[in-house]
């Protein structure tokens, strides 16, 4: 691949400006694609070849020769299981840009690439053998899992240019680390369609990873039709996006504000869950209670704790008070929807959340109070463990196994419960301790929504930087995990969406650290290495491009911070505290692109540093406002701003200290009010001796909205 070929392709690098790839990158990448990978000019041929599939496998042992892969190679399966599999890589090999195989059932004739089920292969669950010889490859495996990830594996060897390929004489055998290889995926904050949650599947089985979470009801949605109880979609499925622009979008059919939502029908799941089946991937439905609950008290008020339950789904995002509540009519209401649950999810696996249930309204309801009498319950940390337990017993009773976020092990689990670690490691480690199976699930390392890497070109999310090589290192079996191997399952990240808007982002966000998961995930430990790996994923990234996937090219990017004189996002600069930081997306226009923010909502206050103020320098500076959309409790008193001088506030600009008295204060009136930032007039900066930091905060009288900086930049 030329120079020019790679530039063409430059989709697959979506920057968006101002774009700060560094030339270091570009030859970088332009080097290792003509090589194949850094530093490939000094392997072998065949080893080249090899160095296309992620996960790694466990063994290949290389033969002379090679084999030819044509339009004329036929393909042979005899049974049903290897019939799917060959159509599978038959597919993969097409998209790729490969011939067009057709799979028939062989005969006479001895096949050119065979797909065999073997009872006398290996009985590792998942596991599965490739032979290639110069006159034919047989992939076998003794269940048609391990036939479906021998063709992963083929297609990821068969690497098409031309109609023709050739792949190396070798002896591969594979078989997975763990059995649970997880992606969560979060269409309760945003809603993606059935097609991208399909094509989401795909992508996660070309990894082979094998467990979807789907996160389908939370606050501020409930996600599934459930045919009893119809409210749960019709009212439960759509709110009012938060802020000024989504109050002023009117939908004229209703004359008020439009809404937003969505929700997954009873057909629209049956496909899913069909085609999830035929890549081997088990669906893990969550419906999240007692707490995360809102929008199904709001659809049915009966269901709340409170004699005044919300009215009104919520756009907020945090952890909201409201918990069902016990009473007998609401476990016999969840008793129905787990009913519909499990119809339409065939997997043995059925997860409750359980996390985050603030117990403020269980504690101040006179009936709650009497009910935990009644039940000879002591606190409401163990009323929630009689509500899960009794969930997790008719689940058991209908042969199923409840999944829970850790907090369940406070008031006591079912004996089968599986433990969702995602407050560090130690849930699983509890988990263990008291004989039940956890899947390694933590925050931050394993949480997709956080950003990839510091340029303003990152879509929204957390602040926090989590890198494909930070995935990559993370240790699924730390400390007393690593005496009792047996009861982790395995690892899984999540992908939550209270900042993933679009579908686009979605893809961006989660591609390729589920890579980086997946050969965690499967490959045998010691892992290749990171540099290993991402010489690996330049053969990968041709293959998201042919599946149309919206991938992060962060893993290759040089960072080049931009100079004195030019334009300093938000993203460059630093915030004065760390203590909620978000990627926050503006609320406006309420369609097409919109203006990203990194910004410290419990701080909003940025360092510009290291200023040279010797001349006076010109500054020239952009501002956006947000929605206060967050649920944080007591903690929203804890957030102060300086009174304004003006009823629209002020941006204030101080030197090296931010308690100092500001040096410039430049009038908020022309920002107010905009759906898009704006750039304020020119003002000139003192004139002091050397370098110094610049602070910049705002003056308001109110929290909602709040300012934020959009980019800064001073010149000579």
């Amino acid at each position: 691949m030329t120079i020019a070929t790679l530039l063409k392709h430059s989709r697959a690098f979506p920057l968006r400006p101002p774009s700060r790839v560094g030339l270091a990158t570009v030859l970088f990448l332009c080097a290792t694609v003509l090589t194949g990978t850094a530093g490939a000019g000094k392997r072998e041929a065949r080893q080249q070849d090899a160095a296309t599939v992620i996960p790694a496998p466990v063994h290949i042992d290389y033969r002379p020769g090679r084999f030819s892969l044509g339009a004329d190679t036929r393909l042979a399966a005899r049974t049903d299981a290897a019939r799917a599999a060959a159509q599978y890589f038959a597919r993969q090999l097409a998209r790729s840009g490969g011939p067009h195989l057709e799979v028939g059932r062989g005969g006479a004739a001895a096949p050119a690439i065979e797909f065999r089920v073997d009872d006398e292969a290996s009985t590792v669950a998942e596991s599965y053998r490739i032979e290639v010889e110069p006159a034919g490859v047989v992939v076998s495996a003794r269940g048609a899992a391990g036939l479906f990830y021998g063709a992963v594996t083929l297609g990821q060897l068969s690497t098409a240019g031309g109609g023709t390929a050739t792949l190396p004489a070798l002896s591969l055998s594979d078989y997975p680390r763990f059995r649970w290889r997880g992606l969560m995926l979060d269409s309760a904050r945003h809603f993606q369609s059935p097609q991208f949650v399909m094509r989401y599947l795909d992508w996660m089985a070309l990894h082979k990873l094998n467990v979807f979470s789907w996160h389908l009801t939370d606050d501020q949605a409930w996600r599934l039709e459930i045919r009893r109880y119809p409210r749960l979609t019709q009212v439960g499925a759509w709110r009012v996006p938060e802020g000024r622009a989504a109050r002023k979008d009117i939908d004229p059919r209703t004359g008020r504000p439009r809404l937003y939502g969505g929700f997954y029908s009873r057909q629209d799941v049956r496909r899913i869950v069909a085609h999830a089946a035929a890549l081997h991937i088990t669906i893990v439905p969550e419906i999240d209670l007692p707490g995360h609950s809102t929008a199904a008290i709001v659809a049915y008020p009966e269901l709340a704790s409170t004699d005044d339950p919300p009215r009104a789904v919520p756009s907020e995002w945090g952890v909201f008070p409201n918990l069902v509540n016990v009473e007998e009519p609401t476990f016999a209401f969840f008793e129905h929807v787990l009913d519909e649950v499990m119809e339409l999810f065939p997997g043995p696996y059925v997860h409750l959340g359980g996390d985050e249930a603030v117990k403020d309204q269980w504690h101040a309801s006179a009936r709650i109070q009497a009910r935990m009498r009644e039940l000879h319950v002591a606190d409401e940390t163990a009323l929630q463990g009689y509500f899960t337990a009794r969930l997790g017993a008719y689940l058991r009773q209908h042969g199923r196994r409840l999944v829970g976020w850790d907090e369940i092990l406070e008031g006591g689990v079912p004996p089968d419960a599986v433990v969702m670690s995602w407050r560090g490691v130690s849930g699983a480690q509890a988990a263990a301790a008291r004989g039940h199976d956890a899947v390694l699930s933590p925050d931050p390392i394993l949480y997709l929504d956080n950003r990839q890497g510091s340029s303003a070109d990152e879509p929204p999310g957390r602040g926090n930087i989590i890198t494909s090589a930070d995935i990559y290192g993370f240790d699924p079996l730390p400390g007393v995990l690593a005496a009792d191997p047996g009861r982790v399952l395995g690892v899984q990240a999540n992908l939550w969406t209270e900042h993933v808007r679009t579908e686009a982002s979605a893809a961006y966000m989660s591609f390729p650290r589920a890579a980086a998961l997946a050969e965690v995930a499967w490959s045998a430990a010691p892992l290749p290495g990171f540099e290993d790996f991402r010489g690996r994923l330049l053969a990968e990234f041709a293959r998201y491009r042919a599946l149309g996937l919206n991938y992060s090219p962060d893993v290759f990017r040089t960072p080049r911070p931009p100079g004195p004189f030019e334009r300093h996002m938000s993203q460059d600069l630093k915030t004065c505290t760390n203590k909620l930081v978000l990627n926050q997306e503006d609320d406006a226009p309420p369609r097409g692109p919109r203006a990203v923010f990194l910004v410290d909502i419990m701080n909003p206050c940025w360092i510009f540093p290291g200023v040279a103020l010797d001349e006076g320098p010109a500054l020239d500076s952009a501002v956006g406002q947000l929605p206060f959309n967050f649920q944080i409790g007591a903690d929203r008193n804890a957030i102060h701003f300086d009174p304004p001088r003006t009823a629209a506030g002020e941006l204030e600009v101080r030197v090296d200290d931010c308690s100092t008295a500001p040096v410039l204060v430049l009038p908020l009136a022309a920002a107010q009010p905009r759906d898009t930032p704006t750039v304020l007039p020119p003002a000139r900066l003192p004139r002091v001796p050397g370098r110094h930091d610049l602070c910049f905060r705002f003056t308001q009288a109110h929290l909602d909205p709040f300012w934020v900086l959009d980019w800064v930049q001073v010149s000579r």
